[in-house]
């Protein structure tokens, strides 16, 4: 990056101007206040226009208004930090959003060349007013970017910047774009349209390699190998295990906690003074913040918190973009209703407002707790950006709301690039992503039918199959964000507990669609779980893992009936004689010895497919049979099991090419192949940086002061808002 490797250590740092003396910063303040100061009075012009409520003697005690608005914001603030650990994070968002209409009305009331007409609720319209059109002017102003609050994120860095001693060492920031493929990145590096990572690739600092992801392509999988190096624990995003009768949901946080107990040895990536920020897994990390499989714990809050949701660039600024981005998602779904493009689905529902938090309140907050771990100088950081992945889902991978996601985050690597040239530490910066994106439509689309439905009418049971799937990828950060702020001892923490008692499981906030987790009782026979173009069907009374041959002896019409689907490309299931075998329409593929009969079911799904399934189908937990969706071979087309048009979980099309994207001074031999050998490659560079303290512990056995499992799921604590 533009720092050397090395750091300057604390006797040898450069002597530092006062600020009054540096000409450069005093500019930048002095713009930033003239830049503020034009915003406000924009503004009030605007609702002085619009309310009769509201005028003035002239255009002086306007001029005045805007310095009695200033002051009293600046003093708002502090008052909103200094109470923050009283009221926790929903409070200082509540507190944040009432103190910008209460500064507007106690600036109107003190001005006296300002009037009011009409009575008390004329103040309350005027401050409403003049809050919302100062937010919409704020938006307007940077054409709907990140940089207003990414500006005010800057003048924080600045300012604390000049009072922190350097990191000894270069740390490591890696960020993880959500649902990114190769190709996709490539056609988007070629075309131009992502200046800053673009920017680096060209320049020669970054050097671009895609991996295979290997099955199942999910984020939970991906990142179990890339932060734990276990993901060999996690068969798909949802599964049945039959020994405890449950349907286990990757992003539910007492799954996640109980998941990331079985793989963790205590010494995952994160291990080493680490922080894990709005990830599945923790990482073995000591600061974990909206991470799904700690949300239930006790956990501290990071000043990057209150920053966020008392800045009125920051949550206000937010919501307002938040109801612009649900009315531009409104627009390009009936654009492509219009347009009647194929593939799609719907977009309404609750989509609408996952789509708004992720990628505005979400994206802000995240860059709010990465700048705090910066500034404190953290070894290793890791995000992940869901952006994308939510967009794409619905919109399609490649479509233009799609590509527009990605320059958004991609002025967020800027944004981070910024910010860590201004502070006395150095970082590298990785940017990888879990899996890709493979678009097409639908199952039920193509066929009029679910896969739960072709089985039930395959098999000969008194009860028809339970079905386990939905789109409940997108709540996962909301949910892991509601858990920990419902834990809290505080007055947001109570009345957040309040407000959603009945969503909320043993303290696990669970808001979504419940067909991802439905009941199971004791007798059922047959359990069906899809994650994207992977399914696995579950003969769920039958204990351990159930042979072919015995398959074909309960439910003969079965395998064929499925093997020979126009949806589905193959099955694949154990076989007593021979192990794992994937049986297509015309032929069958021996996984473990590599024997095909007939014409290979695998080949269109590209070189890695014999191994990645038969790495798959030995996974604890696993289907009784896997059941991978057709892939067109001309337009690598998938048929999702899910009602998504954009969809990963299996295998075909571009879901397995993943990309990392990492720093010329890190050799990479080949292209990794699996989540795990990801994980061995940011250990390795991690130990080139000094970043680790000691191997990983060679027996494999979790630590026991490091281990998370369901019983910590703790009452409310007293950790709170840290101001």
């Amino acid at each position: 990056m533009a720092k050397p490797p090395e750091q300057v250590s604390a006797d040898r740092r450069p002597h530092r101007r006062p600020v009054w003396l540096d000409l450069r910063r005093t500019s930048r303040g002095l713009q930033a206040m003239f830049l503020g100061g034009l915003a406000s009075l924009i503004s009030l012009v605007i609702t002085f226009w619009i309310l009769p409520q509201i005028s003035s003697d002239g255009a002086l005690p306007v001029l005045r208004l805007v310095v009695i608005l200033a002051v009293i914001g600046l003093v708002m603030r502090w008052i909103l930090a200094g109470v923050a650990i009283l009221i926790g994070s929903i409070g200082v968002l509540i507190g944040g959003l009432l103190s910008q209409f209460a500064v507007v009305y106690l600036g109107v009331t003190i001005d006296p060349g300002v009037n009011l007409h009409g009575g008390p609720e004329a103040a309350l319209l005027v401050a409403i007013v003049m809050s919302s059109v100062s937010a919409f002017v704020g938006w307007v102003a940077y054409a709907g970017s990140d940089d207003a609050y990414v500006s005010e994120v800057m003048r924080v860095v600045r300012r604390r910047a000049r009072r922190i001693q350097a990191a000894p060492k270069t740390g490591l920031l890696i960020i993880q774009l959500d649902g990114l493929s190769a190709p996709l990145l490539n056609w988007m590096v070629m075309s131009g349209n992502l200046p800053h990572l673009g920017g680096w690739i060209r320049d020669g600092s970054h050097s671009m390699v895609d991996w295979h992801t290997g099955v199942p392509a999910t984020t939970p999988a991906s990142q179990a190998g890339i932060l734990h190096g276990g993901s060999g624990q996690i068969p798909a995003f949802r599964w049945y295990e039959k020994d405890t009768g449950r349907v286990m949901v990757t992003n539910r946080s007492r799954d996640a906690a109980e998941i990331e107990a079985r793989m963790s040895t205590g010494r995952g990536l994160l291990a080493d003074g680490g922080a894990s920020i709005s990830n599945n897994w923790s990482g073995d990390a000591p600061k974990s913040e909206l991470v799904f499989s700690r949300a239930a714990l006790p956990n501290g809050r990071s000043r990057g918190y209150v920053r966020f949701f008392s800045s009125p660039q920051g949550a206000a600024r937010g919501l307002v973009l938040c109801v612009a981005e649900m009315v531009k998602e409104l627009h390009q779904a009936r654009s492509q209703r219009r347009r009647n493009l194929v593939p799609r689905v719907n977009r309404g529902g609750s989509y609408i407002f996952l789509r708004a938090i992720s990628n505005v309140l979400l994206r802000d907050l995240n860059v709010s707790l990465i700048t705090d771990e910066l500034i404190e100088g953290t070894p290793v950081i890791y995000c992940d950006f869901v952006d994308y992945d939510e967009v794409a889902h619905h919109a399609g991978p490649t479509r233009p709301e799609s590509m527009q996601t990605l320059e958004g985050l991609d002025r967020v690597l800027g944004a981070l690039k910024r910010i860590i040239d201004t502070l006395p530490h150095a970082y590298e910066i990785v940017v990888l992503s879990d899996h890709g994106q493979s678009q097409g439509s639908t199952f039920l689309q193509r066929y009029g039918r679910t896969l739960t439905q072709v089985v039930d009418d395959l098999v000969d049971t008194t009860k028809g199959p339970v079905a386990a799937t939905g789109r409940s990828e997108g709540w996962g950060p909301v949910n892991a964000f509601l858990t920990e702020v419902s834990l809290r001892r505080s007055v947001a923490g109570s009345v957040t507990r309040k407000a959603l008692h009945g969503k909320a499981l043993r303290g696990e906030v669970e808001l979504g669609p419940a067909d991802c987790d439905p009941p199971v009782a004791a007798d059922e026979q047959m359990v069906v779980t899809s994650s994207g173009n992977l399914a696995l069907i579950y003969l769920a009374t039958t204990i351990g893992r159930v042979p072919l041959e015995e398959i074909e002896l309960q439910h003969p019409r079965l395998i064929p009936g499925l093997a020979t689907h126009p949806g589905i490309g193959f099955v694949v299931v154990d076989s007593i004689a021979e192990g794992p075998v994937a049986i297509g329409r015309a032929g069958v593929h021996v996984l473990r010895s590599g024997r095909i009969d007939g014409v290979d079911p695998l080949t269109v799904y590209g070189p890695h497919a014999a191994a990645s399934m038969l790495r798959q189908a030995e996974m604890p937990h696993n289907g009784d049979i896997v059941v991978i969706s057709r892939l067109d071979e001309f337009t690598h087309e998938v048929a999702a099991f899910e009602e998504l048009v954009g969809c990963h979980g299996g295998i075909g099309g571009w879901q397995t090419e993943a990309v990392l994207v990492h720093p010329r001074r890190f050799a990479v031999d080949e292209p990794p192949v699996g989540s795990d050998a990801v994980h061995a490659l940011l250990i390795s560079w991690l130990e080139q940086l000094g970043q680790r303290t000691d191997k990983a512990d060679q027996t494999g056995e979790p630590a026991a002061a490091e281990q998370v499992t369901p019983e910590r799921v703790a009452e409310p604590s007293d950790a709170s808002v840290e101001a």
